[in-house]
């Protein structure tokens, strides 16, 4: 197993799903810890989840959308452990299912904001602190809905897309400070955020597309996530900067078997 011994990681949107998977194979890795998640009650249960593997954790309720809470996060991060070796921007909402002509300002303000803004809040606030410390991992997570069009999900494929751009560019501009820049392009997981877009579509044949969409026959698990995760923040991932790692099941590779699954009217 990688080792992250004596490693300083922040990650967000740790209450569920990819998120929490992320931080407990850190912690089961050895490193030490920064977290947060904007439920109170979700961020409580993987913070004592998290205490049983290493108690030198810090847990702040963040909202990913606001700058300074993003930033107040890495800060006690790193006035706690002295460092930042790796920051995990994980955070996602799942806003879609249905054609961009359909949606709101207000929708589409809050797609950016948690899914875009706070990847360039984690960014900006983190890189003073992996220069400092002569270089650091960089893991923003990005979607296979960048990589192949689904009827319905135009803006959330769009702003992964530019997680993708954003997060190449970072690689190339920090590289010389020995800071690494990488996406992981997830295809489905088995996450509370799919059991929402299961349960938004109403169709009852969603999974069923999902799982015909993936080679490998079934859709992928949040500790499938981790692991990539972990290795891109240990030194096996040392010399990976800058590239979008797909952890999809063969999904991109491969044609979508009902093309106009995923898009309905949104009313």
């Amino acid at each position: 197993m990688e080792t992250l011994k004596n490693k300083v990681a922040v990650v967000t949107g740790v209450g569920s799903g990819i998120g929490k998977a992320i931080a407990m194979a850190y912690a089961e890795a050895g490193a030490l810890l920064g977290v947060g998640d904007i439920n109170e009650n979700l961020l409580l249960k993987t913070t004592e989840d998290l205490k049983d593997k290493n108690e030198n954790i810090i847990s702040l309720k963040t909202d990913v959308s606001n700058e300074e809470q993003v930033k107040k996060l890495i800060d006690e991060t790193v006035n706690a452990h002295g460092k930042l070796d790796i920051i995990v921007n994980n955070v996602s909402v799942a806003i879609g299912g249905y054609p961009i002509t359909d949606m709101s300002n207000e929708d589409w303000q809050k797609i950016i904001g948690i899914n875009f803004s706070s990847v360039f809040y984690g960014c900006k606030h983190s890189i003073p602190y992996l220069k400092k410390n002569n270089g650091g991992s960089i893991i923003n997570i990005a979607s296979v809905q960048a990589h192949n069009p689904l009827p319905g999900w135009a803006a959330y494929a769009g702003i992964k897309g530019g997680v993708i751009s954003m997060t190449r560019n970072i690689a190339s501009e920090f590289g010389p400070y020995n800071i690494r820049a990488n996406t992981i392009s997830p295809g489905t997981i088995a996450t509370e955020m799919v059991n929402q877009v299961l349960e938004e579509d109403g169709t009852g044949t969603l999974m069923d597309d999902f799982i015909l969409m993936h080679p490998i026959g079934r859709i992928g698990k949040p500790s499938e996530i981790a692991a990539t995760a972990v290795f891109l923040a240990s030194e096996g991932g040392a010399f990976a900067n800058g590239e979008d790692f797909r952890i999809d099941g063969g999904l991109v590779i491969t044609p979508r078997t009902r093309p106009g699954a995923g898009s309905n009217s949104k009313e």
